[in-house]
């Protein structure tokens, strides 16, 4: 079983795979280990990965990078629209509101849903998977921010399953770097002990996260939470791409933004400078050759300018260590250690700031780019039955509060309460009571927008229906079970009607004690005869038995694919797969025909020179250049069978003139082989012609056919030597170097088992030194024939003969 933990990154992605005893972040065809987050669309396949991304500039409308953040959001929300004049592909509005991504494909215009796009990307990271692993890849665990949404995080689940995946926990980005970085400490308190504090700070491409995790042995809590939506290492790649937009205009009279390519490949080496400026203080040269109406330009930066250019972005970069530390209601005495990852935590000023708020030196221990990755196999290490992980357990944190509200006959017709708060533990289950006597809705949602980086802080409606009133009219008492899960995701999990019970008065009622849950567990601990403690007894009293039906509960307006859709994306995704696949197979014919020609010309002029005659070399000279222009003009674009016809026709003609090169350097060689396996048969015959003594328990007759198979054998390489010798090189040759093996082959038969046959061995009789055997027995013959030394009265003779005495 495999075990695959996934970081889908917003510009860049990771796979860390469980083998050999370890965690192994695993490379892709191009030997990377980093995966570009690019999908682009042409007009007969998809290129995802480090293909498509070498696509960005040539085909840029159809290149589609950047996405993560669109899941779950709809094509009218702000960020959305912010994000639009940003992109070199376009957006499209879908028929139920979210964003849609409009690429040419196939020929055709096509608008593709985010979740479509990310089970793209994710189909390449399940093929690079199973492609290290050497078997199927189905299990996973891959990874969202931590500040993501309910809808955010059930459009990612959607898009597992879109690519044939089966997503064990859709687990925190921090909360991954958490597990990477606590499994391997052996020196952790014990739970009886304080815990140590470690905070997390994690800054990619898009966004800024922090996390303050409590570890104890063989356990993490994470505490706090807190995020910059919008702070991330492309901040500072916009900040310089803005200078130099404004500088060339100025000095070069270019109007970068006008040009979509121009400003991509900007974008590029404004990215490679920033990465420069965190090694380097001095000042480095900015060229670009041919940028834009084939002129090149030209600058220079240093980091400290870099810095007083980006000052804005690094004042903010306190802001969520502030307040994940006042959630967490710790001081900086209490933080044990700072870890940091993400690529933009290697800029020195991002990581001055961060030492300098908790006063002290910050940990670089883990992995910046594949510690994410590495925590998501550990996860699904743990959750999978096929590997034995140490015991660690999770407790994450909902990073936003939770409301219920329904209709209630007080409080101006609606009721509410919060179910989860924030920082919450999770997954966690609570058990609500309510009273009622008609089918009801509760409707989720976030409890302060304002905190919220969404535009609508609704999570969906739970109708719970076939609820009646109790026989003697009285509100029947329903226990509701909402849950948020190991993904994240808030549900209505299960409603139940509980007969006989008169209610208190009260709409609704919150189990004082509500359950942790851990998956795989049992959710409730009550009896399987669904037996249960009526809360309002006292403890004394004896338990009531009471009946408890199970009521169907209907979600409406959840953000999640319709299972229809979903199944005919997950159809449609198949195809595309098979249509990649068949334009791979074709591309391979064509490419093959390509590389015959160009190789076995270059042969002709080379090594296979002198096998073959002046007019053939023509002949085939000319046969290759025509099929070479054919492939540029005609033969750009045809059947797959076409191609393979074509490489046929020329291995027709070349096969021969490499099979020649081939048996004439391979043929000495076998001949030699030969020789010597006669000459050794040969000596054999002679040693037992002269009665040498290893030889002679053999079989004359074997030793007869022995000898007829050597004087054939050598007979037959004889004439085929001669007969060899009297072609040419360029003739075909009259022995293969494969009947020359066959026919070692065919000696080794008939004459190994012979000369090979062991001596047979002479036994002796054993000794009998028992003298009370020999009283009750009888003597053995050799005492019959040596005991006569024996002492006397020892000796016994035969019946019938003379006893005698020896002095």
């Amino acid at each position: 079983m495999s075990v695959v933990g996934i970081d889908v990154g917003f510009q860049n992605c990771y796979i860390a795979v469980a083998r050999s005893g370890g965690i192994e972040t695993i490379a892709n065809e191009y030997s990377d280990r980093c995966t570009p987050a690019c999908v682009s669309l042409a007009s007969k396949n998809r290129m995802i990965g480090n293909a498509a991304k070498s696509q960005i500039i040539t085909n840029f409308k159809n290149t589609v990078h950047g996405f993560k953040k669109f899941h779950g959001r709809a094509f009218d929300d702000p960020f959305v629209q912010a994000e639009k004049p940003k992109l070199p592909y376009s957006l499209h509005k879908l028929a139920n509101g979210n964003t849609g991504i409009k690429v040419r494909y196939l020929d055709e215009d096509k608008a593709f849903t985010v979740e479509q796009i990310t089970g793209m990307l994710l189909t390449k990271l399940k093929e690079t998977s199973e492609s290290a692993l050497k078997k199927p890849v189905v299990d996973c665990v891959i990874s969202v921010p931590s500040f993501f949404t309910d809808a955010e995080r059930r459009s990612v689940f959607d898009a597992t399953q879109i690519a044939g995946l089966n997503c064990l926990r859709l687990i925190n980005d921090t909360t991954a770097v958490a597990l990477a970085y606590g499994i391997y400490k052996q020196d952790l308190p014990t739970p009886e002990e304080r815990p140590r504090n470690v905070v997390f700070v994690d800054m990619g491409h898009s966004s800024f996260q922090v996390s303050i995790t409590a570890f104890n042995k063989g356990k993490l809590k994470v505490l706090a939470t807190a995020f910059d939506l919008y702070l991330g290492g492309r901040n500072f790649d916009e900040t310089l791409v803005d200078y130099f937009c404004e500088e060339f205009k100025g000095k070069y009279k270019l109007n970068v933004r006008d040009n979509p390519r121009a400003l991509l490949r900007l974008h590029q080496e404004c990215e490679k400078l920033k990465k420069l400026m965190s090694a380097n203080s001095s000042d480095l040269p900015l060229n670009i050759e041919c940028f834009m109406n084939d002129i090149d330009v030209s600058s220079r930066m240093n980091r400290m300018q870099f810095e007083d250019m980006c000052a804005q972005y690094l004042m903010r970069v306190e802001m969520p260590l502030k307040a994940a530390l006042e959630q967490s209601k710790l001081s900086r005495d209490d933080i044990y250690g700072v870890e940091i990852v993400g690529g933009a935590t290697r800029m020195p000023a991002i990581k001055e700031r961060i030492a300098k708020f908790f006063g002290k030196d910050i940990s670089t221990t883990l992995n910046a780019d594949e510690a994410v990755a590495r925590g998501c196999a550990l996860q699904c290490a743990i959750l999978s039955p096929a590997f034995k992980v140490r015991e660690f357990s999770i407790t994450d944190v909902v990073p936003f509060p939770i409301t219920l509200r329904w209709k209630s006959p007080t409080e101006d017709g609606l009721g509410e309460c919060e179910v989860f708060s924030k920082n919450h533990a999770a997954p966690f289950s609570k058990v609500i009571t309510f009273h009622k006597k008609e089918p009801f809705d509760l409707e989720a949602f976030y409890s302060c927008p304002q905190e919220l980086p969404y535009p609508d802080h609704r999570i969906g409606r739970f109708s719970v229906h076939n609820v009646v009133p109790q026989p003697d009219g009285d509100s029947s008492k329903v226990k509701v079970k909402v849950r948020v899960n190991v993904h994240g995701i808030f549900s209505v999990s299960s409603a139940s009607l509980i007969e006989k019970q008169k209610g208190e008065g009260e709409d609704m009622q919150i189990d004082s004690e509500p359950l942790v849950q851990n998956e795989g567990r049992a959710e409730e601990q009550e009896g399987a005869s669904g037996e249960k403690q009526d809360p309002a007894a006292g403890g004394s009293k004896p338990k009531v038995k009471v009946k408890s039906i199970d009521l169907p509960i209907v979600a409406n307006n959840i953000r999640q694919l319709d299972s229809d859709v979903l199944t005919n994306f997950v159809e449609y995704e198949r195809q595309m797969i098979i249509q990649d696949k068949l334009v791979k197979e074709l591309n391979d014919a064509k490419n093959a025909v390509e590389e015959y020609v160009y190789d076995l010309r270059d042969k002709l002029c080379g090594m296979y020179e002198k096998y073959v005659t002046e007019e053939d070399s023509n002949r085939l000279t000319l046969m290759l250049e025509d099929t070479e222009n054919w492939l540029y003009e005609d033969g750009e674009d045809q059947p797959k069978q076409v191609y393979e016809e074509k490489l046929e026709g020329l291995k027709r003609l070349g096969q021969p003139i490499q099979d020649r090169h081939r048996e004439h350097e391979d043929r000495p060689r076998a001949f030699e082989e030969l020789g010597k396996k006669l000459q050794l048969y040969m000596k054999f015959v002679d040693c037992y012609k002269q009665k040498d003594e290893r030889y002679l328990h053999l079989v004359a007759e074997e030793m007869n056919t022995v000898e007829k198979c050597v004087n054939e054998s050598m007979g037959w390489m004889n004439s085929k030597m001669n007969a060899q010798s009297k072609l040419a090189i360029t003739q075909d040759p009259a022995v293969k170097v494969a009947d020359i093996i066959a026919k070692i082959q065919e000696l080794e038969d008939v004459c190994n088992p012979v000369i090979n046959r062991p001596k047979p061995t002479v036994e002796e009789a054993p000794e009998v030194n028992d003298q009370n055997s020999g009283a009750h027995n009888g003597p053995t013959a050799k005492q019959g024939a040596e005991g006569k030394g024996d002492a006397k009265g020892s000796q016994q003779t035969k019946p019938g003969t003379k006893e005698m005495e020896v002095d």
